[in-house]
């Protein structure tokens, strides 16, 4: 191979790639067998297979039990808000979003007391074991999960007050801002970092997934006075959303 060139592989899985994105491939066509890869492009039976891994990790291609591997439907990804508005109401960005009755967006979730993790911790700025509330969500729309996530908030600001539990009482299901401000804790700093990552194995079954696929991760960090009451994961499925920042300017 000489300076420049491609290595065999991914000169089968670019040319593989072209087909499926001109259509030539179409969604839910089988690949050509690793023997007709071989055949086709003249590479050996690695080659091959190396060229359908390719393929597989960028989320082109699907492997189906006893069938074979089809090229997936590529969806058009949607927008995910991310506001820097607070509305009226108090509702978070999602629930607004989803209040749309043509958008159909549902949640669950669920909390229990945890101690913090050291990577928590240093988030919150609290010590490793120190308890915390975690709350895990799954959001769906029209059935189908679209975005997961984790919080955490310590109990050293929420516990024994009535917002201790995010999905219950007088101000459940309201945003974080809302619900500290109820107990005198006012939040004036939100950050966001936004990072890619593989889907471990537990999310992307959540989220109908396959091995190999990319998810975006939001981690948020609410603050008051500097001291951080909040943190979250969100984890959302790259091939199927994007991240929209509506933000004020001041």
């Amino acid at each position: 191979m000489t300076f420049g060139e491609q290595p065999a592989y991914l000169r089968v899985a670019g040319d593989l790639r072209k087909k499926i994105v001109n259509g030539s491939l179409p969604p839910h066509t089988r690949l050509p067998s690793q023997a007709r890869i071989r055949e086709e492009y003249g590479v050996s039976d690695t080659v091959a297979l190396e060229a359908r891994k390719v393929l597989m990790a960028e989320g082109l291609v699907e492997g189906r039990s006893g069938s074979g591997t089809y090229v997936r439907e590529r969806p058009v990804p949607r927008p995910i808000a991310r506001s820097g508005y607070r509305p009226a109401g108090g509702a978070t960005p999602f629930r607004q979003e989803q209040a749309d009755g043509e958008v159909r967006g549902t949640w669950e979730s669920s909390s229990e007391q945890a101690e913090a993790s050291g990577a928590v911790a240093e988030r919150l700025d609290i010590r490793a074991g120190d308890r915390v509330m975690c709350t895990k969500y799954v959001f769906r729309e029209a059935g189908e999960a679209m975005m997961l996530s984790t919080s955490w908030e310590p109990l050293a600001v929420t516990g024994r007050t009535p917002v201790m539990l995010p999905e219950e009482g007088p101000l459940g299901g309201m945003g974080v801002v809302e619900r500290m401000a109820a107990i005198d804790v006012v939040v004036d700093n939100v950050t966001e970092e936004v990072g890619a990552r593989p889907g471990l194995a537990e999310e992307l079954q959540a989220l109908g997934g396959v091995p190999g696929h990319v998810v975006l991760v939001v981690q948020r960090t609410y603050y008051a006075s500097g001291r951080p009451v909040e943190t979250a994961d969100v984890v959302i499925p790259a091939d199927r959303y994007r991240v929209a920042y509506h933000l004020p300017v001041k």
